[in-house]
């Protein structure tokens, strides 16, 4: 008899997505000990040696709850009783821009990161399913944050492999029930303080209203787009490289000239490339940037997050060093080109990225 349906899934999606791989490599699997990542990692335990590949398992502590070094321990407990090696632990301290959300995302795969450094890991897997990426579709919906939020998860990002977007949440919890392992239900998960959370809350209540197939349908959506924004972001990409100067400035006639689809883009290139933390980065931002370059009238500058300054000087867009104090508290006036009167940006901050 062979497995369980759920794990038989499960288990192929791992599979296709350590094919071409090559043999004796390291996989890592990110564990958080939910149902997701922990059948997950027991797929990679299985899929790992009949691939002539090794499985280890890392989880990040991000010490955000009480007793999380404990629950650590035993996920790491299990990940080695899965047959998993090397298996880690890795505590982490989340801080920094675009709120708890984003500073704990950030820590976690900068975690992850060092971990395969130091493991010598080709690959690591993260346990998002479909359910996660039509979430992610709805938030990227809800922020108005463009094509690029709506295209999803990739399921190949560098290291990162997603094996599982194909796959309902409820079936890695059939799979773990099938195995004999015992989830751990992050209560994060259900607060409403978290922007996920609420979107999870969302989803039975738009099936209710329209029908069975929400999520498979925003998937899809997400699958379309992305290729789509692949294409848009690889030109966008290729104009920056044109246009950006040794000190990473950008001449202004040189973007009105560009489709709105193309420089928004280098914009938002040019600003991460600055410092700007691209999970805090709204749409909000870009339209002010794109502002000074297609409807300038003398404005000062446009604060972004990780505390860079856009402006324009001498016919060109630049990135500096601005005040950390917030938008609105500028620390003084820079140069300006001739034109009306200077006025304050009017930069709203809004909830930007995507988790």
């Amino acid at each position: 008899m062979g497995p369980h349906p759920a794990v038989a899934e499960v288990r192929l999606g791992v599979r296709r997505s350590l094919a071409g791989l090559a043999p004796g490599g390291l996989v890592l699997a990110a564990c958080s000990g939910g149902a997701d990542s922990l059948a997950l990692a027991a797929a990679l335990a299985f899929e790992a040696p009949r691939l002539d590949l090794r499985g280890g398992g890392v989880t990040v502590d991000h010490g955000l709850q009480a007793g999380s070094a404990e629950r650590a321990r035993m996920v790491t407990t299990v990940l080695t009783a899965l047959g998993l090696e090397p298996v880690q632990s890795v505590r982490v301290s989340p801080s920094g821009p675009g709120g708890p959300e984003a500073a704990a995302r950030a820590a976690r795969y900068q975690a992850l990161d060092d971990a395969a450094a130091r493991t010598g890991a080709v690959s690591i897997l993260l346990g998002h399913t479909l359910d996660d990426q039509a979430e992610t579709v709805l938030l990227g919906l809800a922020r108005g944050s463009g094509a690029r939020s709506l295209a999803g998860m990739a399921a190949r990002r560098g290291r990162y492999l997603r094996p599982l977007l194909a796959v309902r949440r409820a079936q890695t919890r059939a799979a773990c029930t099938a195995l004999r392992l015992d989830p751990w239900d992050d209560p994060h998960n259900r607060d409403p303080a978290y922007a996920r959370a609420r979107v999870r809350q969302a989803m039975p209540v738009l099936t209710a209203a329209l029908g069975p197939g929400i999520a498979e349908a925003l998937a899809r959506s997400a699958g379309q787009l992305r290729a789509d924004a692949d294409v848009l972001d690889a030109l966008a990409g290729a104009e920056f490289e044109r246009i950006q100067d040794g000190d990473g400035g950008l001449a202004a006639d040189e973007l009105t000239g560009l489709p709105a689809a193309i420089r928004t883009r280098v914009l938002r290139a040019a600003a991460t490339a600055a410092g700007c933390p691209a999970g805090a980065l709204t749409a909000g931002h870009v339209a002010s940037l794109d502002a000074m370059v297609t409807g300038w009238h003398g404005q000062r500058w446009t604060d972004l997050p990780g505390g860079i300054r856009g402006l324009r000087r001498c016919g060109k867009l630049l990135f500096t060093a601005g005040s950390r104090t917030g938008a609105g508290q500028p620390a003084g006036p820079p140069a300006r080109e001739p034109g009306p009167p200077a006025r304050e940006p009017e930069n709203a901050e809004g909830a930007g990225g995507r988790d």
